[in-house]
């Protein structure tokens, strides 16, 4: 049986698990937000960054993986978020709050100015380990999501897909997302060669995100 491309990550080991879980469990501050490259803070630290499309449930995921309800700010308006959020996990991560894209409902030159911001910082962030791209189960790949996907690409930043809200897709229809998933991927040599498969409400696949994200040091 031929094995397929982009499988959906295995639940860590006992271990990793653990290592995962200490992380998350540990200290975790807001530590600013950057709306421009000289506002950064130094690139000392292993960094990761979360990257999605308005409403993907970028917020609701990052304040379930860290445990703390108002960590990052949800909201149901698109565009919201308009900086760079940092956060400071344990002793050696940033954890990076990137700004929704897709923005619906943001003014032009607001638009243009955190597109312009994005890419500037994914191509010129040293530290910067891996991009977690969040992708809604319930849709898959948006044409949106294919640019950041090709910025990730040019940049030569390794990213992995994150499957949002998977409690919300019915089982039936999982394998046509995902295969939508897999094809996209499959366009992009900056992938990761798994699946991240997650929701914010049931708790899935958090244990094994917190454990890649614990890997990564």
């Amino acid at each position: 049986m031929t094995a397929l491309p982009f499988p959906l990550a295995d639940a860590p080991e006992p271990d990793a698990a653990e290592r995962g879980r200490k992380l998350f469990a540990g200290p975790i501050e807001f530590l600013k937000g950057v709306v421009a490259m000289d506002g950064l803070p130094p690139d000392d630290r292993v960094e990761i960054c979360f990257a999605g499309r308005s409403n993907v449930g970028k917020s609701s995921l990052i304040n379930a993986l860290t445990n703390r309800k108002g960590l990052a700010r949800a909201s149901n308006t698109p565009g919201r978020t308009q900086e760079i959020n940092y956060f400071t996990l344990g002793d050696g991560h940033y954890l990076v709050d990137l700004p929704g894209y897709g923005y619906a409902e943001a003014p032009v030159k607001i638009v243009a100015r955190w597109q312009s911001l994005l890419k500037t910082y994914l191509a010129g962030r040293a530290s910067l380990r891996r991009a977690f791209v969040l992708i809604d189960a319930r849709h898959g790949v948006k044409p949106v999501d294919e640019e950041i996907m090709s910025l990730l690409d040019g940049a030569a930043v390794t990213f992995e897909a994150v499957l949002t809200k998977a409690d919300k897709i019915k089982p039936k229809d999982r394998e046509r997302v995902l295969a939508q998933v897999r094809q996209s991927l499959a366009r992009h040599p900056a992938a990761f060669p798994e699946i991240l498969l997650t929701s914010s409400e049931t708790g899935e696949g958090l244990a094994t995100l917190r454990a890649v994200v614990a890997g990564l040091a």
